[in-house]
């Protein structure tokens, strides 16, 4: 079983490490995230007063406002890091079911002893696994980056438990998540365009994360955001399942010739 799901995952990996312009798309998207949470960050409490605006700030009281405003702004960045893996899966995951679909190289695949789940497993972790990794290296990157700026202080109010429980939880579940999706939408699609739809979908909560946590309706303390971590790994199973039974041997060979 883990033989056969690594053999996948090699397979995939290959695949991405010879496409120059997906390596680099996973590379540019963390860049481009973490310069937009800093850019924001700094600008923001420059030109906007959050007391002004109603916007709710909690905890740091020994902090000045425009300081207690980063460290709310700074706090965001563990939602932005769950855009890396969403965004990532809306290309690989779909281009690698749909590419597949084009070249014709799925019915090798099945003439292998490689069961449906395993076959499903595998792809989901080839892509989700480096999503996970390069999440956590711009989540390194951003504490750098912000303690280059002479933030190092603030970051003792920024890196919480709630911050980390985010990190280490929600993001894997998230990048599962945004890859099974990308896969059940590559089964249903002609082309990647049309398999990146679905993908999209997770994109959108974690911007009304974002809203909610800084308009101050809802702040994610460790435990809720444990409830909503375990809520989302429930929900990769069952996707994981709705996905296996899409995937029938017999129905993919048929459609996809």
């Amino acid at each position: 079983m883990i033989r056969r799901v690594g053999n996948v995952l090699l397979k995939e990996w290959l695949g991405m490490v010879t496409a120059p312009s997906s390596l680099l798309f996973g590379v540019v998207v963390p860049i481009l995230l973490v310069g937009q949470a800093i850019f924001l960050a700094w600008i923001l409490p420059r030109v906007v007063a959050p007391g002004a605006i109603g916007l709710v700030v909690p905890g740091g009281e020994d902090l000045v406002e425009a300081d207690r405003f980063r460290v709310l702004i700074l706090s965001q960045f563990r939602f932005f890091v769950l855009l890396i893996p969403a965004m990532i899966a809306n290309v690989f995951a779909t281009l690698s079911i749909v590419e597949e679909k084009i070249t014709r190289t799925l019915e090798p695949l099945l003439a292998t002893p490689v069961r449906t789940w395993e076959l499903l497993v595998g792809k989901t972790l080839s892509g989700a696994i480096p999503a996970v990794l390069v999440a956590w290296g711009s989540a390194g990157l951003f504490v750098v980056a912000s303690a280059a700026l002479g933030w190092g202080g603030l970051l003792a109010h920024v890196l919480t438990p709630s911050w980390s429980l985010s990190l280490f939880l929600l993001t894997p579940a998230i990048s599962i998540t945004s890859f099974v999706l990308g896969v059940i939408g590559s089964s249903r699609a002609s082309d990647a365009k049309g398999a990146q739809n679905l993908a999209v979908i997770v994109v959108l909560p974690i911007f009304g994360l974002i809203v909610v946590q800084v308009t101050g309706l809802v702040w994610f303390t460790p435990r809720l955001t444990g409830v909503v971590a375990a809520g989302l790994a429930a929900l990769d199973v069952l996707l994981l399942a709705f996905a296996r039974g899409l995937f029938a041997r017999e129905s993919i060979v048929t459609r996809w010739r």
